[in-house]
């Protein structure tokens, strides 16, 4: 039986991992095509956790963790242990995904091979090259290099098209997320050692974040005081420097529970039962709409705006002063609570995993072209 067209997946971080899932699925269910899993490393137990839950056994692994890793010296050894990997799996079209280093080394990698790349994801943008750092740059960049852009909504396909991509190769998907969301949910579990009632889940990680984490962590240890009914989970980055800010300040106050990094199925039930969701992560602002869950970030800008238009984010920036305040009202206000969840997802339907897999079949001259989601 011949084998079909190599498609490589490519990812580094457990973010990529979950929202890559369902597209490595639905590319083995896809007809003529054969998918190969390369990932990098760039996050390892996380990335490990992921790779069990999901039964993705990796192809090639490039392993280029190091402790404090520092992004220039991450880059050159993710392109070139890539290069050498995609020769060896003789991969004929790469996926990536996102905005990580991973996303754009893989693509620099396959474009000196000549393999053409295509970019789940694409189109997001906050239009400020250091919010996120360096994540703005990452995908601005990898998207110079495709040959097929996969934005997860109309919005983020208006963007490419504003940078002069050609529409003829953008097909919008919906975000991948979704659809691992709807296939784990009902396997989510909490810890059993959280106490019943009211909950607030917490991640703070962000890079750009670093230099105001410890002004945002007594916010949100005063928040936490003033609220002695609610318990604050916040499981807590491995990245040292985000320790080092966080944990001195709010491991005294009673009521914050500080964990180390829980796994998936963890978070998404821990999403899923908070009233409310404090964070400056991009995936989980899509993984909390998703659930129905208010969500609060901690950043001046998103690339992800659909869900602030819909009122199921607000956006409220680093100041203290500003933060303090939404905190303050959105716990004592349920009313205001209610109103930021929706009903309708801006980011998915949990198909885009088939329309992603469909599209690089139509780019490999195996399948109709998908329709675009709207």
């Amino acid at each position: 039986m011949a084998r079909g067209r190599r498609v490589c997946v490519a990812f580094g971080t457990r973010p990529e991992a979950s929202k890559l899932a369902p597209v490595i699925t639905a590319l083995a269910d896809q007809d003529g095509v054969d998918p190969v899993v390369l990932v990098s490393g760039q996050h390892r137990e996380q990335l490990d956790s992921m790779l069990e839950l999901f039964g993705i056994v990796p192809d090639a692994d490039l392993k280029v963790m190091t402790e404090r890793q520092e992004l220039p010296g991450l880059l050159g050894r993710i392109v070139t242990g890539a290069a050498q990997k995609l020769r060896d799996l003789r991969a004929e079209y790469v996926l990536v995904h996102g905005d990580t280093l991973t996303t754009f080394a893989v693509a620099l990698a396959s474009f000196y091979e000549g393999i053409p790349v295509g970019h789940v994801e694409a189109g997001l943008r906050s239009f400020d090259l250091k919010q996120p750092f360096p994540e703005e740059a990452n995908r601005r960049l990898t998207d110079v290099l495709t040959d097929l852009d996969l934005p997860p909504t109309p919005l983020a396909k208006r963007n490419l098209l504003a940078e002069g991509k050609a529409e003829a190769t953008i097909v919008v998907t919906g975000n991948t997320v979704v659809d691992a969301v709807r296939t784990l949910i009902r396997r989510a579990r909490l810890p059993k050692h959280l106490p019943a009632g009211r909950l607030v889940g917490i991640t703070l990680h962000r890079r750009e974040n670093l230099p105001v984490m410890s002004d945002l962590a007594n916010v949100i240890a005063e928040t936490a005081r003033t609220h002695p009914e609610v318990t604050f989970v916040y499981p807590v980055h491995l990245n040292p420097a985000v320790r080092e800010a966080v944990w001195s300040v709010l491991e005294p106050v009673e009521n914050i529970m500080l964990e180390d990094p829980w796994d998936y199925l963890a978070m998404l039930a821990l999403l899923q039962r908070s009233e409310l969701v404090i964070t400056d992560s991009g995936g989980i602002q899509e993984e909390g709409v998703a659930l129905g869950v208010p969500v609060v970030v901690l950043r001046n800008v998103t690339e992800r705006p659909e869900g602030v238009d819909v009122g199921a984010i607000t956006l409220a920036g680093t100041e203290p002063k500003k933060v303090r305040t939404v905190l303050r009202h959105l716990l004592a206000d349920e009313e205001a609570r209610t109103h930021m969840t929706t009903k309708e997802n801006p980011y998915g339907d949990g198909f885009a995993g088939k329309r992603v897999a469909q599209a690089v079949a139509w780019r490999l001259g195996l399948a109709e072209r998908p329709e675009d989601w709207r």
